[in-house]
């Protein structure tokens, strides 16, 4: 996760010298630090206590995932998020999982269920993008219709990377194994797509929204994925 200047509170101490600003600015690089590090131990110990030890595996291989793509470039990221989840995790309708029509699942419960739909699929490969160091502006969860051969389309969610903002994405998908330049998707149609900080209708390029106004599912995603240390 990435957080915003606005989630720390400010300090309101005043030191007049220079040793108290050096050890005032200490105490507040540790602070950020504390509060933008995902807890990563308390994520798959939740995943063993909430899930069982197939869970904590899947956590645990998660992470060593990460820890592997850490030296990787962008491209190379990219691919591996998508191949790690794309093969570990089981597409499956909500109704299945959760006895709901549409939920949104939080990663931990994504890799605790082993099972999800396709806003599952983008939001994970999303937050662990983030959390490997590429930048939100980078970003986006799009929505799209997607047609499959003769049939009619269907309501699809991907994940878009892009190099630039105003350069032509890649898209991360779980319907295909490979990580493809958007004009090589032919089947997928743009409605709308939204990160952390906005949110983009069709193909504009400035942000109509926020999307924790305009999305209560997000909203409600970016709220569980803090009580999951994420």
């Amino acid at each position: 996760m990435l957080f915003t200047a606005s989630t720390v509170l400010p300090l309101r101490l005043r030191p007049k010298s220079a040793g108290a600003w050096a050890l005032l600015l200490g105490l507040w690089l540790v602070l950020v630090a504390s509060i933008a590090a995902p807890d990563l131990d308390k994520t798959q110990a939740l995943a063993q206590q909430r899930y069982g030890a197939r869970a904590a595996e899947t956590v645990a291989a998660w992470r060593r995932m990460m820890e592997e793509a850490r030296a990787l470039s962008d491209a190379d990221k990219l691919t591996q998020v998508n191949t790690f989840f794309n093969r570990r995790i089981l597409f499956e309708d909500d109704i299945v999982i959760w006895q709901q029509a549409d939920y949104w699942a939080t990663p931990l419960e994504f890799m605790g269920r082993g099972a999800g739909d396709c806003e599952d699929f983008s939001i994970a490969k999303y937050i662990t993008l983030q959390m490997l160091g590429i930048g939100n502006e980078r970003l986006r969860l799009i929505y799209v219709r997607a047609k499959s051969g003769s049939s009619a389309s269907f309501a699809h969610m991907v994940l878009g990377f892009y190099p630039q903002p105003s350069e032509e994405p890649l898209i991360l998908d779980n319907l295909i194994s490979s990580v493809r330049p958007a004009s090589q998707r032919s089947d997928l149609a743009p409605v709308f797509s939204f990160n952390n900080d906005g949110l983009w209708v069709g193909g504009a390029t400035a942000s109509a929204a926020d999307p924790t106004t305009r999305l209560s599912r997000w909203r409600d995603v970016l709220e569980r994925m803090r009580q999951d240390g994420l």
